[in-house]
């Protein structure tokens, strides 16, 4: 940095913050490290006693903070995202529709290793909806090499790291088994339930096949709806391994591949995903009757947003994995799934 005259600042950048007093009232900063003088600042400067500035003196190969964080931008916005102008260094996403945000962690944690290079983002594979922040970026000292900033665009390939798949309109069938309900001797309380889920991401419910406990007659209640050309299927009840519950055994005849029996999610620990073609069937276990939030809460995002789950996307959820329950939930602004 360099020390000049405030009336030759123009156009220059400041090296650190110019705090104004204004006894009782204020004492803040009027003018932020990084600020670039225009002519209109420069009275100001001179009221609040700085008659001599430290301005940034411009060197080949050093980058200014906010044109580094200009370089992390386009690395790291993908596509339905809003990014903020750049202050005091830093740029901020945010999601311009509703969706599920992806996370490149691999490409996260490389340039976040690197040194001196700041981002930091909400969790993957979770719901945001329009207007929510969604990442910050910055580097940390007012300039920063170029070559490093060369270093983070080599890192992070053409792909951003975050990404939005929009949420879709998706038709869902659904089939509750159990011969209790199928004959009238308690009333549905898992149908309802299942219905506000899947209008809380603007789903349409095509309708609701009540079966007993045969399981052809659930296989065929789930081709049909298959046969409606329903984007999912989801079946409730009959999760459980006592011998009377055979859901499972229906979703495996009536589907092409099972991608699991079961996850390390409480609650939630019997549910099942399948596909039959590119369509998926769900098994949800009694407790998302029930219980506030569930694996039902960690898949539907996910299936919504057009994403095929395999077998290893339930295998990673076993740290984070465990519903607190918390008296006032936040989901999914806590650590379940996470």
């Amino acid at each position: 940095m360099k020390l000049i005259r405030t009336e030759e600042a123009e156009g220059c950048v400041l090296c650190h913050d110019i705090t104004q007093i204004i006894p009782g009232v204020t004492k803040d900063a009027v003018f932020r490290k990084g600020h670039m003088v225009t002519k209109e600042d420069i009275p100001v400067l001179l009221s609040v006693g700085k008659e001599n500035l430290f301005v940034w003196e411009k060197q080949e190969g050093m980058l200014h903070e906010n044109d580094a964080a200009e370089i992390l931008r386009q690395v790291c916005q993908g596509s339905y995202m809003e990014p903020s102008e750049v202050k005091e260094g830093k740029i901020e996403l945010t999601a311009a529709c509703d969706g599920l945000l992806k996370v490149d962690r691999d490409k996260l944690n490389r340039i976040n290793g690197m040194g001196q290079i700041v981002v930091a983002s909400r969790h993957g594979n979770f719901p945001v909806r329009k207007g929510d922040k969604i990442a910050g970026m910055r580097v940390v000292p007012l300039v920063i090499e170029e070559e490093k900033m060369e270093q983070v665009r080599q890192a992070c390939g053409d792909e951003p790291i975050f990404q939005i798949l929009p949420f879709r309109k998706m038709k869902a069938g659904i089939v509750t088994t159990g011969s209790e309900v199928y004959y009238g001797r308690i009333q549905d309380k898992f149908t309802p339930v299942v219905i506000e889920k899947l209008e809380e991401y603007g789903g349409e419910v095509l309708g609701n096949t009540v079966c007993n406990d045969d399981s052809e007659m659930v296989a065929e209640a789930v081709r049909e709806w298959l046969v409606q050309d329903a984007d999912m299927v989801v079946c409730t009840g009959g999760m459980s391994v006592d011998p009377d519950d055979r859901t499972p055994l229906s979703i495996r005849n009536a589907a092409d591949e099972v991608i699991t029996y079961g996850a390390p999610v409480l609650p939630g620990a019997m549910f099942m995903l399948a596909y039959a073609g590119e369509v998926p069937v769900m098994g949800l276990p009694g407790c998302v009757m029930y219980a506030k939030r569930t694996i039902f809460d960690l898949v539907l995002p996910r299936i919504v947003a057009g994403e095929r789950l395999a077998e290893e996307d339930f295998t990673v959820l076993g740290q984070g994995g465990l519903c607190l329950s918390c008296p006032q939930c936040t989901f999914p602004n806590c650590g379940f799934g996470k």
